[in-house]
C-alpha cells in the first residue's frame, strides 16, 4: 500500500505564500520587460545619436530583458552613419577620416542591472557579446590633424544630462567578417578578413576617464587577434600570408608571427614585369609603443622599436630589364625611398635577427645563375623616419649589421645617412674576416666566369664617404696564394668549361698571388674614386667601388687590364690567323687530292 503524504497546515500556508511570491515576481518580471524594452531602447538611440554627434544610427528589431537573470539580448543591429551628416561635415573638412558599418544579427549583453539606469542614470555591464558580426569600414584621408571642432566638449560631457556614466566590463566581438576599403591611394584598395576577434577590457565613461590618455575608446585595453591571413597583391604577382596577428592597445605591442611572401613561378613571373622577384619568410615581427590610433586616423607610422626574427629575404635579379639611357636611379637610394614615401614613418629603432639574406643573378654570357648569401644577418637601424618634426631634431639614420659573408666569414659593416641633403650624402665602412676564397666561387663562377682555385683572405676592409655623384675613400685587402682559372660556357653539357691559355696567362702574368707581395713588405691599399652613373642604383654602385680598389689589388687595374685585353686580343688575333691558315692547307690538300681521283677515274673510262 502507498505511503500516505501528511501535509500539515502549517505548511499549506508557508507553500501558499511560496507561490504567490513567485507569481508575483513572474508577473513584475514581465510588466517589467514590456515597460523597460522600449525605454532601453530609446536611451542606447539617443547616447549614440548624441556620442557621434548625430553621425551615427543605431537601429534593432526588438529588445528583450531578463531581470532576473540581469540580461538583456537585442535582435538585428544595425549602427550605420548618416551619409548626408559625413557629407556636410566633408564639405567644411570636419569629416572623420574612418566610417564604420556594423550589422549583428543578435547580442547579449549579461549582468545589467537596469534599476541603476533608472534610479541613478547609470549603465552597469558586465558583459557584451556579439557573435559574428559583419563590420564595414571605410577610409579617406580627410584631414592630416585633428580638426578643430565647434562643440569640443568630450562624451561624457555630451551624455552626462541623461547618463551619468557607462561601466562595461568586457566587451567581445567573435568571428567577425570585416571589410576595409582603402580610398587613399589612386585605385581603392579593398581587403578582407576571416578568424578574427576583438574584446575591449574595462570601457568606462565617467567625469573620471573622460580625459584619461592611457585609455583608448575608453578601453582599459583593447586585443585585435587574426588567424590565417592570406591576400594577394594589386599585381597579382605576389601571394601573402599571416598565420597570426595579435594588437593590444594597453601594452601598445603588435605582434605578428608566421609572415611570408611568395610570388607566383618564375617563368609567369618573368613574363610579366621586368621588375625582381623576391620571397620573403618571417618567424616573427614585434612592434612596440605603436600608436595605433595615429595608424587608425591619419596612416602615420609611429614606434619605438620593430624587431624581425628568424627568416629569409631573397632577391632575384631580373634577366629581361632594359636599360633606359638617361634614367636617374636616384630613387635606388635609402634616404631618397624614405622621404619619398606617402606614409608619415617615426620608427626610433629596427632590430634584425636571425636573417638569412640571398641575392641571385642571371649571367646570359655563361647561362648561370650565380647566389651572393648573407647568412645569420643581425644588427639594428636608427632613426628610420621621414617626419619633419623628426628630421629637425636629428637628420641622420645610421645601420649597423653583422653578416656570415657566403656562410663563411664575418662581414661587419656600418652605414649612415644625412635623410635631409639634397645630394643623398652618405657613408660606409665595413671589415671581412679570414676566409678561404673558394667560397665565393658559386657567385664567381656563373657571373664573373672565373673559378678561383686557391686563395685565402686575411682581411677586407673599406671607409667610403659618398652622395648620389661620387664615392671617396680607401679600400685594402690583404690574402695569400691566390690563384684563378678562367671559365667559358659549354653550351653540350650546360656547364662551364676553363680556358687553358688564358688562365695560364692571367696567372702568370696578370694577378699578383699576394698581398703584401712579401712578409714584413707594406701591403698595397688603394685610394679610390667612383663616379656614379645616372643608372646605376645604389647596391649595384657601393659594389663598384669596392671592386674599384680590390681589382688594382690583385693586378687588374686599368692599365693593366687595356694591356692585358690588347695582349689577350693579339693572341686570339694570332690563332685565327693560325686557324686561318690551317684550314687554308686543307682545303688544298683536299682539292689536290679530288683532282688525282678524278684523274684515275678518266684514264679507267679511256680504257
Amino acid at each position: 500500500m502507498a505511503p500516505k503524504i501528511v501535509i500539515h497546515k502549517k505548511h499549506k500556508i508557508w507553500l501558499g505564500i511560496l507561490v504567490g511570491f513567485v507569481s508575483v515576481i513572474l508577473v513584475l518580471a514581465l510588466l517589467v520587460n514590456s515597460y523597460w524594452s522600449p525605454i532601453f531602447a530609446k536611451k542606447v538611440k539617443s547616447v549614440v545619436l548624441t556620442a557621434s554627434d548625430s553621425l551615427y544610427n543605431v537601429d534593432f528589431s526588438k529588445a528583450e530583458l531578463h531581470v532576473l537573470r540581469g540580461k538583456i539580448i537585442i535582435y538585428n543591429i544595425s549602427l550605420k552613419p548618416d551619409t548626408a551628416v559625413y557629407n556636410r561635415r566633408k564639405k567644411r573638412h570636419l569629416a572623420p577620416n574612418n566610417l564604420v558599418e556594423l550589422h549583428v544579427k543578435r547580442l547579449v549583453i549579461d549582468h545589467f542591472h537596469p534599476f541603476d539606469l533608472y534610479f541613478d542614470h547609470k549603465v552597469e555591464i558586465g558583459d557584451i557579446i556579439l557573435n559574428e558580426p559583419d563590420v564595414v569600414v571605410s577610409y579617406q584621408l580627410n584631414h592630416k590633424t585633428d580638426t578643430v571642432i565647434k562643440d569640443n566638449r568630450t562624451v561624457w560631457q555630451k551624455m552626462s544630462k541623461t547618463i551619468h556614466s557607462i561601466h562595461i566590463g568586457g566587451i567581445f566581438l567573435n568571428d567577425i567578417r570585416f571589410k576595409y576599403s582603402d580610398y587613399s591611394g589612386h585605385k581603392v584598395a579593398i581587403s578582407e578578413l576571416k578568424e578574427m576577434s576583438v574584446s575591449a577590457n574595462d570601457l568606462l565613461i565617467d567625469s573620471a576617464t573622460q580625459k584619461d590618455k592611457s585609455r583608448l575608446l575608453y578601453c582599459k585595453d583593447i586585443v585585435a587577434e587574426l588567424n590565417n591571413y592570406k591576400g594577394q597583391t594589386h599585381s597579382g604577382l605576389y601571394t601573402y600570408t599571416v598565420k597570426h596577428l595579435k594588437l593590444s592597445t594597453h601594452t601598445s605591442q603588435l605582434n605578428m608571427e608566421g609572415i611570408t611572401l611568395e610570388p607566383v613561378s618564375t617563368a609567369d613571373f618573368f613574363s610579366k614585369t621586368k621588375k625582381d622577384r623576391f620571397t620573403l619568410n618571417l618567424d616573427s615581427l614585434q612592434l612596440n609603443n605603436f600608436d595605433y590610433l595615429s595608424y587608425h586616423k591619419y596612416r602615420t607610422v609611429n614606434a619605438s622599436v620593430l624587431t624581425l626574427k628568424n627568416g629569409t629575404f631573397a632577391l632575384f635579379n631580373n634577366p629581361n630589364k632594359t636599360k633606359k639611357q638617361g634614367v636617374d636611379k636616384i630613387m635606388s637610394f635609402p634616404a631618397v625611398i624614405l622621404n619619398k614615401l606617402s606614409t608619415n614613418l617615426k620608427l626610433d629603432t629596427i632590430i634584425v635577427k636571425g636573417i638569412n639574406v640571398a641575392y641571385s643573378e642571371y649571367n646570359k654570357k655563361s647561362y648561370q645563375t650565380g647566389t651572393l648569401k648573407f647568412n645569420n644577418t643581425r644588427g639594428r637601424f636608427l632613426n628610420i623616419t621621414n617626419n619633419k618634426e623628426a628630421l629637425l631634431k636629428n637628420s641622420i639614420s645610421t645601420v649597423q649589421l653583422t653578416t656570415r659573408f657566403m656562410n663563411s666569414a664575418n662581414l661587419d659593416v656600418f652605414f649612415s645617412f644625412n635623410l635631409t641633403d639634397k645630394d643623398a650624402a652618405y657613408s660606409y665602412k665595413g671589415n671581412l674576416g679570414l676566409m678561404d676564397l673558394q667560397a665565393i666561387n658559386p657567385a664567381v663562377m656563373p657571373l664573373a666566369m672565373v673559378k678561383i682555385t686557391s686563395g685565402t683572405i686575411k682581411q677586407l676592409s673599406f671607409d667610403i664617404h659618398a652622395d648620389s655623384h661620387i664615392n671617396k675613400g680607401k679600400v685594402s685587402v690583404l690574402y695569400n696564394n691566390l690563384k684563378v682559372k678562367l671559365l667559358k660556357p659549354d653550351t653540350t653539357y650546360n656547364t662551364l668549361s676553363g680556358k687553358f691559355i688564358e688562365t695560364m696567362f692571367a696567372n702568370l702574368f696578370i694577378i699578383k698571388h699576394d698581398n703584401p707581395d712579401k712578409a714584413g713588405e707594406p701591403a698595397r691599399t688603394f685610394n679610390v674614386t667612383y663616379m656614379r652613373p645616372k643608372g646605376s642604383p645604389f647596391f649595384k654602385t657601393i659594389w663598384a667601388t669596392l671592386l674599384s680598389g680590390i681589382k688594382p689589388s690583385v693586378g687588374l687595374d686599368v692599365k693593366t687590364e687595356q694591356a692585358t685585353q690588347a695582349k689577350m686580343a693579339a693572341q686570339t688575333s694570332k690563332k685565327q690567323q693560325h686557324l686561318a691558315k690551317k684550314t687554308a692547307r686543307q682545303q688544298r690538300r683536299a682539292a689536290r687530292k679530288l683532282k688525282r681521283e678524278l684523274k684515275k677515274e678518266q684514264k679507267k673510262d679511256n680504257s
